[in-house]
């Protein structure tokens, strides 16, 4: 099976335990994601709240036929008084890394936000280190729109990070 067969659906209870590797194991998400141990029962409790989903944002699971990859999320931004954007994010197992799988779960969280919500924007910033997920986001239509320097601390240092977009009118969406 390819790319194509990469998809996103809803967490269930059953994938939470692959959910929970990504806070109780650092080699699962990354150098760019790992922040340090936090609270191992966030997940039960925010699935248990509501499912992953509000007004604010939510997380649906990326998935390849049965296997599970990892989640991606997204989490509404102010941009103005009254407009906001998407943020998306993405956390991918190491075995799911470098196979174009993000860049294709990316691709499909856009056409999900354009095609069930009216926000015109969604963006995604990543460390200007991470050359894997900006080469995943350009080749997913987002556009490099700059620099963030100081913009997150990770491993005892602020880092830099880099801003890419995608705009409601440059996504084709199926009628």
């Amino acid at each position: 099976m390819g790319v194509d067969h990469v998809s996103l659906r809803p967490v269930v209870e059953d994938d939470l335990e692959t959910l929970e590797r990504f806070t109780n194991e650092p080699e699962a998400v990354g150098v760019f994601n790992w922040l340090g141990w936090s609270d191992p029962h966030r997940w039960r409790r925010r699935w248990a709240e509501n499912g992953f989903f509000d007004d604010e944002g939510g997380r649906l699971l990326v998935v390849h036929g049965a296997e599970r990859l990892g989640f991606v999320s997204w989490r509404r931004v102010m941009t103005a008084r009254t407009s906001h954007c998407w943020n998306l994010g993405i956390a991918l197992l190491p075995e799911a890394r470098g196979r174009g799988f993000g860049t294709r779960a990316q691709r499909l969280l856009v056409e999900y936000l354009f095609a069930h919500t009216q926000m015109v924007r969604v963006e995604a910033v990543t460390e200007a280190t991470n050359i894997a997920e900006q080469r995943a986001l350009e080749k997913a239509g987002f556009t490099r729109e700059g620099a963030l320097r100081g913009y997150a601390f990770r491993n005892g240092r602020w880092r830099d990070a880099v801003i890419y977009s995608v705009l409601r009118d440059e996504v084709e969406l199926p009628d």
